[in-house]
């Protein structure tokens, strides 16, 4: 407890350090440097580990107490492992040597070149559109677009569970908000706003990165349509996962043309850094020269071009979308055999519910011992009682790696008696 401010690091988190009362940034990052030191004491600080190795299905770590080794690593979103496929790498290489290090500029100011053109024009065809603008984050794909695209005169109408990026592109509008996948929620927030705005967008994602759950996107679709609003999904989690070719929720349900907007990142299954939007032709024009984030940001470097690797290994190597579903498959059904609670994960985020801040924390540090590199999720992330230990299952993991994890978590079962079901 740290009495002059009234926060009790053992209760706290992270959000209680966003705008401390009475106190400036340089006394917030005080008490923050407390905070972290008390929680890293008791094992509870399990973030920010230095990575010695490059991105796979395992990681080098040097971690105090555990010395330098090598973990199975369940953080990473290369669901497709793509970064270290010598295509994708040689790609990058060959980008570098060809243009340089660097873009140098700004795209509306000389920073265009071809490979950036090449990327939009082939992530547009891959969902089936005609056009489309890449940024330099999925993160401000989502954030920078939206707002562009909706002011004071506009609603964002946000299922809850969205990213943040998302969030934060709202807010120069008027947001609602609807609880995760409830459409009697979303119809009620449509209906009692019809005529109201002159924009409604309904921003959703395919797949939801803490739950690995999909929205159903096909009864989504009626609605927005049946009450004149727009549809943005963002399936950052589910490209090169869900779907028969891996174009992720809206193929699953067969919507390329009724979705309005699509936004992702390039650095999930595509291997490497970057957003995209794909829009029709007229609006993805129009974003490139209001989008501040776009028109005001250095461009993707030239090491990008290994990104048109990546989207064409998609179609060309389908086996590596084949060994994922194997792996998911796997860990998920023997998580499930262990009594834990997975939720209604069906994609490469397979979350493991703990329900308690604190033994999600201990827990995330039991794994780290046994040589199991996952992500402790905790509030504001998620709610407190919806506390849980992530994983993201990536193609190039083993059954051997698998079944470490496995058995790390049936130790954890014993000592903790956390079984669920």
């Amino acid at each position: 407890m740290n009495k002059n401010n009234n926060i009790d690091f053992a209760k706290a988190s992270f959000k209680d350090f966003e705008n401390i009362a009475g106190l400036d940034p340089y006394e917030w990052a005080h008490l923050w440097k407390e905070y972290v030191a008390f929680r890293s004491r008791a094992g509870m600080f399990n973030y920010r580990q230095e990575n010695l190795s490059g991105c796979g299905p395992e990681i080098e770590l040097d971690i105090l107490g555990n010395g330098h080794r090598k973990f199975v690593s369940l953080v990473s979103n290369d669901y497709l492992g793509f970064t270290q496929h010598h295509k994708v790498k040689a790609a990058a290489i060959a980008g570098i040597e060809k243009f340089g290090s660097g873009a140098g500029a700004s795209p509306a100011i000389g920073g265009h070149y071809s490979f950036h053109q090449d990327i939009e024009d082939k992530i547009a065809k891959f969902f089936k559109r005609d056009a489309a603008i890449v940024f330099t984050t999925g993160y401000t794909a989502n954030s920078s677009s939206l707002q562009a695209l909706l002011k004071k005169e506009d609603l964002a109408i946000l299922d809850m569970a969205v990213h943040t990026s998302v969030y934060e592109g709202c807010l120069l509008t008027n947001v609602k908000t609807f609880p995760h996948n409830n459409l009697e929620a979303l119809e009620n927030v449509l209906k009692n706003t019809s005529g109201q705005y002159r924009t409604r967008f309904v921003v959703v994602d395919g797949v939801y990165s803490q739950d690995g759950d999909l929205a159903p996107l096909d009864k989504i679709v009626k609605l927005v349509k049946s009450y004149g609003a727009y549809l943005v999904v963002d399936d950052a989690h589910g490209t090169g996962v869900v779907g028969k070719t891996g174009r992720g929720v809206i193929e699953k349900f067969d919507l390329f043309k009724e979705v309005d907007i699509i936004t992702g990142t390039f650095s999930k299954t595509f291997a490497h850094v970057g957003g995209y939007l794909v829009a029709s032709e007229e609006l993805v024009n129009y974003l490139k020269f209001q989008s501040r984030q776009h028109i005001f940001s250095a461009t993707l470097s030239p090491a990008s071009a290994c990104i048109l690797q990546a989207i064409d290994l998609v179609d060309s190597e389908p086996k590596w979308m084949e060994k994922l579903w194997d792996n998911i498959e796997y860990l998920k059904t023997g998580l499930q055999s262990l009594g834990l609670d997975v939720g209604p994960t069906s994609s490469a985020i397979i979350p493991v519910k703990i329900g308690d801040v604190d033994l999600n924390a201990r827990i995330c540090g039991m794994l780290l011992e046994a040589g199991i590199y996952a992500n402790q999720i905790n509030y504001p992330a998620v709610s407190k009682k919806d506390a849980r230990i992530r994983m993201s299952v990536m193609a190039t993991h083993t059954h051997v790696m698998l079944n470490r994890v496995l058995n790390a978590w049936e130790d954890v079962v014993k000592k903790t008696g956390i079984v669920q079901s």
